[in-house]
């Protein structure tokens, strides 16, 4: 019995993610007003009644969208946070995985960056300044006080180190650079570090 309801847990669970994979791709591509449920269920291949046993509603997907990347992101920069010391090697290997997703996900990419969520969820924080961002901005600080970032706003720190990185991450989105990032992270991410290191 217990490996039964294991199973329909899981199929729940993938359920849900092929909604919310969906929904992700029409609202980049479409943008959320232009979304109906109905678009959903097309691009998802499931049933409207499927897409109620999860989510009550289209702001409901929306959000939970939102929090389950903000999540995705957190969990990159926590993974880099325990396998790595010191601001210069924490720092280095967020860049990395940034450059990863984009290349492996990068559907995922054109939502956090270009997605407008403050129009449909007015309510929550910009995602500059959620977790991760915060995260971050304590790697910053943590470098700052054992000298490898010299000192300065937390907020200019982060915006100098990942403003570069972020817009190699927007070019080859958009088709400016053909080269994956990754092939170009030991040059983008050396020119980053330069901006704040002590």
């Amino acid at each position: 019995m217990g490996d039964r309801v294991a199973v329909r847990a899981e199929a729940s669970l993938a359920t849900r993610q092929r909604i919310l994979e969906a929904a992700r791709h029409l609202f980049t591509e479409r943008g959320y007003f232009n979304t109906s449920l109905q678009d959903i269920r097309r691009a998802s291949g499931l049933s409207i009644g499927s897409i109620y046993h999860h989510f009550c509603g289209k702001e409901q997907i929306a959000r939970d969208l939102f929090y389950d990347t903000l999540a995705f992101v957190e969990g990159d920069i926590q993974g880099v946070y325990a396998a790595y010391s010191g601001a210069r090697e924490r720092c280095y290997h967020v860049i990395r995985r940034l450059f990863e997703t984009t290349e492996e996900a990068p559907e995922i990419m054109e939502y956090v960056l270009y997605f407008k969520h403050r129009e449909v969820l007015p309510a929550e924080k910009p995602i500059c300044s959620s977790r991760p961002f915060e995260l971050i901005k304590g790697i910053i600080g943590e470098g700052m006080a054992a000298g490898e970032i010299r000192a300065m706003d937390e907020i200019i720190a982060s915006a100098a180190l990942l403003g570069m990185p972020v817009r190699m991450v927007q070019l080859r989105l958009e088709g400016v650079l053909e080269r994956p990032l990754t092939e170009q992270l030991a040059e983008t991410w050396e020119s980053a570090w330069r901006s704040v290191a002590a």
